[in-house]
């Protein structure tokens, strides 16, 4: 049987999964939840390349995201951090839609797949 590595495990849920070399990540959000949107998505954005990191891959890897705005208006300023941080890299298929925040300081949320 195949070995499934979970990583920033707690009661509800583990940060990242890695199983047959796809790597699964929970749904990131910002620490400083006083920063605009284009704030909080360098912060997701940094901690989604950390986590690809200690999972064996990077941005180049990705297979799919979705992204959840508070605001869909914000749609153009996150875009413009996603744009540049996916920089030439392959782009993953994605999903991005208006949602509301379990905590409604939160402006983003980020959740993507990769493979090693």
């Amino acid at each position: 049987m195949s070995k499934i590595n979970r990583q920033g495990s707690n009661a509800i849920l583990s940060t990242s999964v890695e199983y047959h070399n796809f790597v699964f990540l929970a749904g990131l959000t910002a620490d400083d939840l006083s920063k605009d949107i284009t704030g909080q998505t360098e912060q997701v954005i940094a901690k989604i390349d950390q986590a690809l990191e200690d999972n064996g891959t990077d941005k180049t890897r990705l297979l799919t995201a979705q992204i959840w705005l508070k605001d869909i208006r914000d749609r153009d300023a996150m875009n413009k951090v996603w744009m540049a941080w996916l920089g030439d890299a392959g782009r993953p298929a994605r999903a991005c839609v208006e949602a509301n925040m379990a905590d409604p300081r939160h402006l983003v949320e980020i959740m993507v797949t990769a493979c090693r």
